[in-house]
């Protein structure tokens, strides 16, 4: 075993055996350290005994913490070992930001869409947290949070308005170890591939068409790992187990059910109802609640 993946592995060891709440959680900051593209492969293998992984949704969010910023990843690191998933926009002059929605009017103190200013004239405006708190936290290009994230943490990219070639590029120019795409079907996932042969995917794979979809587009599943929906449904197991015999991990994601519950102590309710369902990843907004959690397997 690699040292990136052993050294996750025993930090991950070190949280689950803090989760019953006797022991303090160990100090972070933590680390997920992808030196190679072998890594990010090897890191994302399915193994029926790892604990369960948490991702940060929109890089995950706490009060006082917007999402999509680069102080919000440091934060969520300091807690507890993640990878984030973020949505990269482009402005008016083809740079790009990271931003979810089409407008910033929900989390900064501005107005209109992102396509409509430049960078610069984005710099203006201050982020907003989830409760709608203005910060000093500005909006960060993708670069700038790529080069921040060397040697930290890994980055799921979910692409809004970049063009898949423009994106393609740019990714290419960086060469970046850490980072993926999601991709919703086999002929986004071939055109990447054909760009760069070593690329890493989430790929949408939520029936046993959408898989075989992706075998006859010829994906390599070392390369891959797997959003199968909001949950682990009864009647999918055969996919989850096509998955697991290939090596491929099986994430859902809770970002539009038990994240949304009004309490924290309700939405960590809906989390243990998750993490007995068999999934490897579950990607929330917000991955503080599952720190007294028990991820280790049922």
């Amino acid at each position: 075993m690699n040292k990136p993946i052993l050294s996750f592995l025993c930090t991950m060891t070190l949280l689950c055996t803090s989760c019953g709440g006797e022991a303090p959680h160990p100090a972070g900051p933590y680390r997920i350290d992808i030196k190679t593209r072998s890594d990010l492969y090897a890191w994302f293998r399915y193994t029926p005994t790892r604990p369960i992984v948490v991702s940060g949704h929109r890089g995950g969010m706490i009060s006082g913490y917007p999402e999509n910023c680069i102080e919000s990843f440091e934060k969520t690191l300091t807690l507890m070992p993640s990878f984030f998933e973020i949505d990269p926009r482009l402005t008016r002059d083809s740079v790009i930001v990271l931003m979810h929605d089409a407008t910033i009017d929900r989390t900064t103190n501005g107005t209109g869409r992102v396509s409509d200013y430049t960078l610069e004239e984005l710099r203006q405006f201050r982020l907003k947290d989830r409760d709608g708190h203005l910060t000093e936290f500005r909006i960060p290009t993708l670069e700038e949070a790529i080069r921040w994230s060397q040697g930290k943490t890994i980055f799921n990219l979910d692409i809004k308005d970049v063009p898949l070639e423009f994106m393609s590029d740019f990714i290419n120019r960086l060469a970046p170890n850490n980072v993926m795409y999601t991709v919703h079907n086999a002929d986004q996932a071939r055109l990447l591939l054909d760009r760069d042969p070593q690329v890493m995917l989430l790929t949408w794979c939520r029936s046993m068409d959408d898989y075989r979809s992706y075998r006859k587009a010829g994906i390599p599943l070392r390369q891959t790992m797997a959003y199968v929906g909001t949950m682990m449904y009864g009647d999918c197991q055969e996919l989850y187990d096509t998955l697991h015999n290939q090596g491929v991990m099986c994430m859902i994601s809770v970002a539009t059910t038990h994240d949304r519950r009004a309490t924290e102590a309700m939405r960590q309710e809906g989390y243990r109802l998750e993490l007995a369902s068999g999934c490897d990843i579950i990607e929330t907004d917000y991955p503080y609640l599952f720190l007294n959690l028990d991820l280790n397997r049922p």
